[in-house]
């Protein structure tokens, strides 16, 4: 089934036409199950909140993450492929602090933008977890932004 998955994803159709159903699909999932799950299920998953850059206001993007040992998740800037760097990233170049609900929890969490060694050591795992990753390079012709999001405080939903 994932196989079939990584294979949609990378065809050009999809990455066209994924953005305009995939995260309205993956909210709503999300809301249904209280937070705990997104549209595919294929991955782990997560709901980023934001603050719009230019707006001021929360902007709510559902992304694949990769967890890590320590607590921090990976998130990758892939917009399906396309050629531009997708808007959460550049509210997250503007302002670091965000919230992450991530399997039923709320976290507040600081964003960092990995580069050079910090994003080549973080890149084969994410490839790992989706090889679609790949495509989305070739196709958009630009690095991909990877993100650490850090853990802060406790809030909303989590257990101390």
């Amino acid at each position: 089934m994932k196989a079939f998955f990584q294979w949609l994803a990378a065809t050009d159709w999809f990455m066209r036409a994924g953005p305009r159903f995939v995260p309205r699909m993956d909210r709503l999932v999300h809301r249904l199950t209280g937070g705990r799950l997104v549209s595919s299920g294929l991955v782990p998953a997560l709901i980023l909140v934001s603050t719009g850059a230019k707006s001021g206001l929360p902007r709510r993007t559902p992304l694949a993450c990769l967890p890590e040992a320590d607590g921090g998740l990976l998130v990758v800037g892939s917009n399906f492929g396309l050629p531009a760097h997708p808007a959460w990233t550049f509210n997250l170049l503007a302002e670091p602090r965000a919230t992450v609900s991530f399997r039923g929890r709320d976290l507040s969490v600081t964003a960092a933008l990995l580069t050079g060694d910090e994003r080549a050591l973080a890149w084969p795992g994410l490839l790992e977890l989706w090889p679609v990753y790949a495509r989305y390079t070739e196709k958009s012709g630009r690095e991909l932004r990877v993100f650490r999001l850090t853990p802060g405080p406790v809030t909303r939903g989590q257990r101390e």
